[in-house]
């Protein structure tokens, strides 16, 4: 059993397994983490205690009941500027109307965490599923994410606001490059919770990179099975991030394994690239990037376009990724924005 600090100096105890509704341990087993809140008297990220869905509902006054919004975007580990890149990124997400709730962000790179980590804005209004790059092992990228402050309670502060945060954790599932998937719980509004003993259900969140290039054989078949097991679970719930269809067969992957594309459910005669759009890159352009749901019911989806960081003229290039003399985007891949309804009747 592991324990850190909440917010407010109190004991955290990561969850049991048993607590959490998972599928059978053939589809991998979770590494639970903590959630993470800066704590300013320390100047440090600390971990702080989710819910879990045993604990008591804490009725809360004015909930706002909009749906909420998750941006999900590849950041581009391998590109130089990793910081002034993440910084730019953090500063359009957090200018986004309506405020966004959930960020997903894919090939985070080590200096890229750092400079998320260390930015005022995400320290004051975000938890973040890291604190660091512990949980990353040898990877030089992986997988971050982040929710409001503003939308989310953890356990320390359970009747700030709904819905709450849950668990975090990851599964590492067969992959060419060690990847894995990061997935967390959240608690939201049902016709029940109107007492604090009404139980409640999680609605389950996952963040992935599949793994890249048309190699066979491919293990994303498998990845996305683990993933729609672990979804069917919990019942309902939502994974997104960079799919990395480039194979014939990854074209209803989705669709085969039980899960709703909202892309194609809701912009169908759309092609909604998120990649080589410039079309700079040997293959053509492709919808790389993807939500899909079980049981929620999307209410929006679209593209954002990343922008250029203009190269200073005092500009001296850095090892942590190639240089050239041209501006730098953001990313390679466009980032996806999807609004979904956090009323679990709209599902049914």
């Amino acid at each position: 059993m592991a324990y850190g600090l909440c917010t407010e100096n109190q004991p955290v105890k990561m969850p049991e397994i048993n607590e959490t509704p998972l599928p059978s341990p053939d589809q991998g087993r979770p590494i639970f983490q903590p959630w993470h809140s800066f704590d300013p008297a320390h100047a440090q990220w600390i971990p702080t205690r989710s819910s879990l869905p045993g604990d008591p509902v804490q009725p809360v006054h004015e909930k706002d009941t909009s749906d909420l919004v998750l941006v999900t975007w590849n950041i581009d580990s391998g590109a130089e500027r990793a910081k002034d890149r993440a910084a730019a990124l953090i500063t359009f997400i957090t200018d986004i109307e309506p405020k966004v709730d959930i960020v997903f962000l894919q090939e985070v790179s080590r200096s890229a965490l750092e400079q998320i980590l260390s930015d005022d804005r995400v320290r004051q209004n975000w938890f973040s599923s890291e604190g660091g790059h512990r949980s990353w092992g040898t990877r030089s990228f992986s997988t971050a994410t982040l929710v409001s402050k503003t939308r989310f309670a953890s356990h320390c502060d359970p009747g700030k606001s709904n819905p709450s945060l849950g668990p975090a954790w990851r599964v590492k599932y067969p992959s060419r490059y060690a990847r894995d998937a990061l997935f967390c719980d959240i608690f939201l509004s049902s016709p029940d919770e109107s007492t604090p003993s009404s139980p409640i259900t999680p609605t389950r969140l996952v963040n992935v990179h599949l793994d890249s290039l048309p190699i066979k054989p491919s293990f994303r078949p498998q990845q996305i099975s683990i993933l729609s097991a672990f979804l069917s679970a919990a019942g309902r719930g939502l994974v997104a991030g960079d799919f990395n269809p480039v194979l014939e067969e990854d074209a209803n992957l989705v669709e085969d394994n039980g899960l709703t594309d909202v892309w194609k459910s809701l912009r169908p005669q759309d092609p909604g690239y998120t990649w080589g759009v410039d079309g700079t890159k040997r293959f053509p352009p492709a919808r790389l990037d993807k939500v899909a749901v079980l049981g929620l019911k999307p209410t929006n989806i679209r593209v954002l376009e990343p922008q250029v960081l203009e190269q200073p003229s005092s500009y001296i290039p850095s090892p942590e990724g190639f240089t050239s003399t041209d501006d730098v985007p953001w990313s390679d891949h466009h980032g996806l924005l999807c609004s979904f309804s956090q009323s679990l009747n709209d599902a049914n």
